[in-house]
């Protein structure tokens, strides 16, 4: 490797061309990164103080071997935003200077000839920069000033105009521009083919501008160090079609957690979002994708990525699972993903079919709807849905998706008809987080004719004015500020109209008997409204109970025989059963007390907590024991389950244990022997506690 100062200008006047590799991103920076170029160009040229501005490096690598009649093309392995946003700017400047020159060097002919172009030169010589892809004819464009292709690069486009426009409010003084062009520095790195490793560079450099993304280095990863044929063909066979299926936009937005939930449906484990190259990393070097290939690697991430454009972007082509994948984007299912990207490639691989596949869908849709009507804490459905597809019995598919789902343990429960029908009533469901999607989903439930709902507004029957009429106070009686309160955005309450405005605050009658009224309404959630000659409390209450069972309805809750579901329940060895009086150091009178108020705590952190007395130790579990009780003479010690460098221990009374045997589960081991310790020993329980349910991963 070879790394030197140099101004940039002078830089790009003495080599040849740069070439952006199959395998970079796409021209990413945003006109974030471009102000802030901008301003640093302007601050530098303003000001004789600054003599320099750097601006990071340029690393590249000879595409191949320089000739005396030609030099070859260098293939930038970083640098490529930094270069183009320039060539914008340049290019942005040469159309306002036209024949001026405010400063020597900077003509518009002079800036084109020196930094964008090899005026000598024919075809793709001509340009100093070719950019990958879509990026390289918008470049193209703006460079020769030529139209636009169809498709242009969002980001070239938009940057360009607004380089532009920045130039523009200079209103002719373009001399700092000019003298900040010039004072830019780079550091330019030269690597050698023989010795230096592109890939192991690349992931070192802490470039400024717009930091990469997972999915970014997981591409370089892949493609950089492969055979320059092989990594052409993979990239526009496979790597360049994810790319169009995600759309400019989404492929930086989306790519990143698509690549996530590959990883989780592949491994079972679910990484950090920060992790993910990391992790992808590592399944790429497990044995059987080795014994693969990379090929059917790249081929086995193109297809998954086609299942998620299906699902998350919009793409699928059946109406009935184009639906119901619809409506899951509106709830914001992303945390199901891992679970029905497996059922995705099923489907596509003729193993699991459209009906059944639509079935489970609507099942994830029902599971995680009704856990929120029942406000059921979130934190453990990554993990859930994570470890789904270990369970499936692919020649019952549909059969044991409905299996596992009804005997999940209490806290990832699905919610009986019971439990939902009696949460509903008293829900906030005006504040729900997609009111839209639930109205519109019991409206259009069997429709065949579909109401557009987005063209009708949400009605609260009785109006949130706390100031009421009269007529309305009337109709609630002397307690209509709590019947106002407590009913105002629940289900009895709420309902659909196009005529929100002439609504407004009116009595019922008046909303039931005007033009457009709730006796002319055709929606479904209308019905029986025309009919009633009040609307107080009695009326919403019996309206929220008709329509809670309409909601019961809609999200189905699985059903099964009792024979076929006894079949799937986890068998219980009820013969090895130990209680507290086979831990006899637990009963001694200093360690009772003690014992006694740590277990009430640990049982109170939640109701899916569960206590088992073994042989040895007692646990406490939720997915499984995230503390162990060992105990002993005079003290009860502690199995903690979670890293040791992940416990906030600020007192130093715990040990790691990682590397010895021990009774219990888990890495940490402290000792508790006087109640005066439990408030401390407790917040390190919630520790693991709070581990195990998976508050520490970002879902």
């Amino acid at each position: 490797m070879k790394a030197t100062e140099a101004k940039l200008l002078s830089f790009l006047q003495k080599s040849p061309q740069f070439i952006i590799p199959i395998y970079q991103r796409t021209y990413s920076w945003t006109p974030k990164e471009c102000r802030q170029l901008w301003s640093d160009i302007l601050r530098a040229g303003s000001s004789d103080a600054v003599s320099v501005h750097f601006i990071g490096s340029i690393v590249y690598i000879e595409q191949g071997l320089s000739q005396v009649t030609h030099q070859a093309p260098l293939l930038v392995i970083d640098g490529q935003q930094r270069l183009t946003t320039v060539s914008l700017l340049v290019e942005a400047l040469a159309r306002t200077l036209g024949d001026k020159e405010p400063v020597d060097g900077f003509s518009a002919a002079k800036l084109r000839h020196y930094y964008l172009s090899n005026p000598l030169e024919s075809g793709d010589r001509y340009f100093k920069l070719l950019l990958s892809q879509t990026d390289n004819a918008s470049l193209k464009a703006v460079i020769k000033n030529g139209e636009q292709p169809k498709e242009p690069s969002l980001r070239i486009t938009q940057n360009f105009d607004l380089f532009s426009e920045l130039i523009a409010e200079q209103k002719g003084d373009l001399v700092p521009v000019c003298r900040g062009l010039a004072k830019l520095v780079v550091v330019d790195v030269a690597l050698s083919r023989d010795q230096d490793n592109p890939q192991l560079i690349f992931e070192s450099m802490n470039s400024t501008g717009k930091e990469l993304s997972q999915a970014d280095l997981i591409r370089n990863f892949i493609l950089m160090g492969l055979e320059p044929n092989l990594q052409t063909r993979l990239y526009e066979e496979f790597w360049r079609p994810m790319e169009l299926d995600f759309g400019q936009e989404a492929y930086g937005t989306q790519f990143d957690s698509f690549m996530r939930h590959y990883l989780t449906a592949k491994t079972g484990d679910i990484p950090r979002e920060s992790e993910v190259y990391e992790a992808f990393k590592d399944y790429s070097r497990t044995q059987a994708v080795v014994k693969a290939g990379i090929e059917a690697l790249v081929k086995d991430i193109r297809a998954f990525a086609g299942h998620f454009c299906a699902m998350a972007l919009g793409a699928e082509k059946d109406a009935a699972l184009g639906l119901a994948f619809h409506d899951l984007r509106e709830l914001k299912v992303d945390v199901a993903y891992p679970f029905l990207l497996e059922l995705y490639h099923d489907y596509a691989n003729k193993t699991l079919g459209a009906i059944d596949f639509e079935a489970a869908v609507r099942m994830v849709e029902a599971y995680v709807f009704r856990r929120a009507i029942c406000a059921i804490p979130t934190n453990s459905m990554n993990k859930t849905f994570g470890s789904f597809g270990k369970v499936l019995k692919k020649d019952r598919y549909l059969e044991s998706i409905k299996a596992h789902f009804l005997t999940l343990p209490s806290y990832r429960r699905f919610p009986s008809d019971d439990e939902f029908r009696r949460e509903l009533p008293n829900r906030d469901l005006y504040n729900f987080r997609s009111r839209s999607y639930w109205l519109r989903r019991l409206e259009n439930h069997g429709r065949k004719e579909r109401v557009p709902v987005d063209e009708y507004t949400i009605e609260h029957i009785l109006p949130q004015n706390p100031k009421l009429s009269d007529a309305w106070k009337q109709a609630l009686g002397t307690e209509w500020e709590r019947v106002q309160k407590q009913w105002l955005h629940t289900l009895g309450n709420l309902t659909l109209t196009g005529y929100n405005t002439e609504y407004s605050d009116r009595s019922f009658t008046e909303k039931r008997d005007m033009k457009g009224g709730f006796k002319e309404s055709p929606l479904k959630l209308n019905s029986g409204l025309g009919k009633l000659e009040t609307w107080n409390e009695a009326a919403i209450q019996k309206r929220a109970g008709q329509l809670a069972e309409q909601v019961v309805a809609v999200w189905a809750a699985p059903t099964l025989d009792a024979d076929t579901l006894a079949a799937y329940q986890p068998k219980v060895d009820t013969e090895a059963a130990y209680t507290i009086n086979d831990h006899p150091n637990l009963l001694t009178p200093g360690i009772r007390d003690v014992f006694s108020a740590f277990r009430k705590e640990v049982l109170a952190l939640d109701p899916c907590v569960t206590e088992e007395f073994l042989k040895i130790y007692v646990a406490y579990k939720a997915e499984t024991n995230f503390v162990d009780v060992v105990p002993q003479a005079r003290r009860m010690l502690l199995t903690l389950n979670l890293p040791y460098a992940e416990i906030e221990d600020p007192k130093g009374l715990c040990r790691d244990v990682s590397a010895i045997s021990r009774w219990g589960n888990g890495d940490v081991e402290v000792g508790i022997k006087s109640l005066d310790e439990l408030p401390y020993v407790m917040g390190l329980v919630r520790l693991a506690y709070e581990h195990q349910m998976g508050d520490g991963v970002h879902e």
